[in-house]
């Protein structure tokens, strides 16, 4: 949809090389690798650079014996250079204070009773974030760490996640607060001043009350869809539905809010086909567009409303003259 006003307002970093398969050790010739799943079926065992997360693996001594190709991709470390080293040296990590973490955890000189770290975000040379979680394996529950199997995750796609959900608490926030402001405002002013406006002014304030307080209604249940899209459960019951009445509908709603009839231009190019849609959802569509189209632009809101092409369902568009509404 296009709306329009006629006014004049309107990656990770690569690793240096590639090393030998595994970090240089062939964990498939000689049984799972450490750390990694055995008593696969027919003898397989998956070699780490199959894993999508990064995998670092030390020895009882303290050296690391796998780094795959995904460690190398997030820490920008060739394998090569990593294996034979002490995991504090190829792995060097620094919690968010600044203090280095193997210095911190002691893996091989903790308490015996530790079975690894939780996930936490921790910093490699450079300031640069990334998740970490490790497990201590031991032989015997207390006994001395055998190894230390760590792995790693980039935090691109959680940060993206996390300000996306911060992005929308703010417009939430601020769809919210205006409504919100006016519903208190009006009902301030009739209360302390009832007596000095007219039945006809009384009935705009709390038209205008009902308004605001329907808006707030559908905000609120444009958030439970999309808590119900992230799970998988939002349910669309279709049903037929006359577009062209949906339109007429909340074109009525604005103008009994306040807007002027001439404001608004409904054009209907017929014959339309049945269209098969939820009307609660269609209603979410049409009340957010229109809306937008009268905060954010000025002049004459048109409505067109026809078919894409006689094979598809309806297109439908509320236009008008002037650049595109926000």
């Amino acid at each position: 949809m296009d709306v329009r006003t006629s006014g004049a307002r309107a990656a990770d970093a690569h690793a240096p090389g590639a090393g030998p398969p595994g970090g240089g050790r062939d964990l498939s010739s000689t049984g799972p690798g450490p750390g990694l799943p055995g008593g696969a079926p027919d003898g397989f065992a998956p070699h780490p650079d199959d894993l999508p997360d990064g995998l670092v693996v030390a020895d009882e001594t303290g050296l690391v014996t796998c780094f795959n190709a995904a460690a190398a991709r997030i820490t920008a470390t060739d394998p090569a250079d990593a294996i034979g080293r002490r995991l504090e040296v190829a792995l060097p990590l620094e919690d968010l204070d600044g203090r280095r973490w193997w210095a911190l955890t002691d893996p091989y000189g903790g308490l015996a009773i530790r079975a690894g770290q939780p996930e936490r975000n921790l910093l490699l040379p450079g300031g640069r974030e990334v998740l970490v979680s490790a497990r201590y394996v031991r032989d015997r529950p207390t006994g001395p760490v055998r190894r230390v199997v760590v792995c790693l995750r980039g935090t691109e796609a959680r940060r993206r996640t996390e300000r996306s959900h911060a992005e929308l608490i703010a417009t939430v926030a601020h769809e919210l607060r205006s409504p919100l402001t006016s519903v208190k405002g009006f009902t301030a002013t009739l209360l302390a001043k009832w007596e000095r406006f007219t039945d006809d002014q009384k009935r705009l304030m709390l038209e205008t009350v009902d308004a605001d307080a329907n808006r707030v209604t559908r905000l609120i249940a444009e958030l439970l869809d999309i808590s119900r899209i992230d799970s998988g459960r939002l349910e669309v019951r279709r049903q037929p539905v006359d577009l062209a009445a949906a339109v007429r509908r909340h074109v009525q709603a604005l103008t009994a809010a306040g807007h002027t009839a001439e404001r608004f231009l409904i054009r209907a190019r017929g014959p339309l086909p049945r269209l098969w849609a939820d009307p609660d959802k269609v209603d979410q569509v049409l009340g957010n567009l229109l809306e937008n189209a009268v905060r954010h632009g000025e002049g004459t809101v048109t409505i067109d409303i026809a078919p894409a092409t006689p094979a598809k369902p309806v297109v439908e568009g509320p236009l008008s003259k002037g650049p595109p509404s926000p």
